[in-house]
């Protein structure tokens, strides 16, 4: 029997807390928390009829350490999974910490505000050290390192698919695949359609903000930045077909580089189409993505936080959206002194998500894993003290349990390699 308290109530959180239903052995109670409590009824009013899991609800602003502390105190879950924004990340890790139980995410830490000189001091000093500029990366979340262990408590970062099961699908490729690990290409395809001009199928601040920064990736134990978009692939994906793709920088690079021993490069690729491109490119130059506040009308507003409010929400895409994702990695390496190639990754089917769990597949994608890590530790199967990352922990119940709730792994040993 388990407690779980689940911060956020958008697309991924939907997901998740469906897939937590669907395992009322294990998430016996949970609580859906975020800043506005009717959603949260709303959802925990259309699952109760269908689960044996007791659903109860609350409000938070997670925002604020003391909010979530005071709501940790009351509830007493055994974990809190914080499906809300990456912003949040710290607040929530500092309440866990005080209150002494464990932490999962789906995304790394970056600040709302990157014009905060505090923050800014600290994240130029990054830039020279370190060699890239996006504005996310794992040293805010690692400083609590120590902290989690000493306390016996379990950070999991970045348990999304990518990061996440991107990661574990690299785990996987170095313990059954390869004795030695040369490259890695994560390739994210999402070859859907929901026919509106322009929308983003995850949160659009979030995901404006990262496509439009410089792309990075890993070789020979550096980074290399790029100027955004800069460097473009076509891939023929598997059930999807021939797809532009861009590299982006990415925040499981960073981890990957540490943990995997030897591997001499490390990219991310993003299927884009040529729409989408030109929609961003006109709002940049418009300064719609801007994060510095701007006076309008005797008002202090975020253009990029303005343009989100009329943009459509991520969560109203399952019904129109159809075709299908597919994310993977694409490895070469050696295996018995000889070279070897292998691609592991995942198909989902848009409409098949829609009419499962109401959404489309990108916030399923996200959040089925977010439901198996967690199933993971409370099982007793990902208890490393301290903060981790997925490939960290043991891949194999990892991926026997995502094929068991919907996102089942392919493999092929004769992949078309990306130049």
């Amino acid at each position: 029997m388990s407690r779980v308290l689940i911060i956020g109530c958008g697309g991924v959180a939907s997901v998740a807390i469906h897939k937590c239903c669907q395992v009322s052995e294990v998430f016996t109670d949970i609580c859906i928390a975020s800043r506005t409590r009717s959603k949260c009824d709303a959802l925990a009013a259309k699952l109760a009829p269908t689960t044996q899991t007791k659903i109860t609800t609350a409000q938070v602003d997670a925002d604020k350490v003391t909010e979530v502390k005071r709501l940790i105190e009351a509830y007493k879950p055994d974990l809190v999974m914080n499906l809300a924004l990456p912003y949040q990340d710290l607040t929530i890790m500092e309440a866990c910490l005080a209150c002494k139980v464990s932490y999962l995410d789906t995304a790394n830490y970056e600040p709302e505000d990157t014009n905060n000189p505090a923050w800014r001091a600290i994240y130029e000093k990054r830039c020279h050290e370190e060699g890239f500029s996006a504005h996310f990366d794992y040293s805010w979340q690692l400083a609590y390192q120590e902290k989690f262990k000493e306390a016996g408590l379990t950070a999991i970062l970045g348990c999304g698919f990518d990061p996440g099961v991107s990661q574990a699908y690299c785990a996987y490729a170095a313990k059954h695949e390869f004795d030695t690990i040369d490259t890695i290409d994560i390739l994210d395809c999402n070859g859907g359609d929901h026919g509106h001009p322009f929308a983003t199928n995850f949160n659009s601040e979030i995901n404006l903000r990262e496509v439009s920064a410089p792309g990075s990736y890993w070789e020979e134990g550096r980074w290399v930045e790029i100027p955004p978009m800069s460097i473009k692939r076509q891939y023929d994906f598997d059930q999807v077909g021939l797809r532009d793709m861009y590299l982006l920088h990415h925040e499981e690079i960073e981890s990957l580089a540490k943990h995997i021993p030897g591997v001499k490069r490390i990219r991310f690729f993003m299927t884009f189409g040529q729409s989408y491109l030109t929609h961003m490119k006109c709002l940049q130059n418009c300064g719609l993505l801007s994060t510095a506040p701007v006076e309008f009308n005797g008002q202090r507003i975020v253009p990029l936080q303005f343009l989100k409010s009329l943009l459509p929400d991520p969560a109203s895409l399952g019904p129109r959206t159809v075709g299908k994702t597919n994310i993977g990695c694409i490895f070469t390496g050696t295996k018995d002194g000889k070279p070897k190639t292998y691609y592991i990754y995942n198909i989902c089917d848009h409409q098949e998500c829609y009419h499962e769990v109401g959404s489309q597949a990108v916030s399923y994608t996200t959040g089925v894993p977010a439901m198996c890590g967690a199933l993971m530790f409370l099982t007793g199967k990902w208890r490393l003290k301290g903060v981790h990352t997925v490939e960290e922990f043991d891949p194999d119940p990892f991926l026997e349990t995502l094929s068991k709730y919907g996102l089942p792994h392919r493999e092929s040993t004769t992949p078309q390699l990306v130049d």
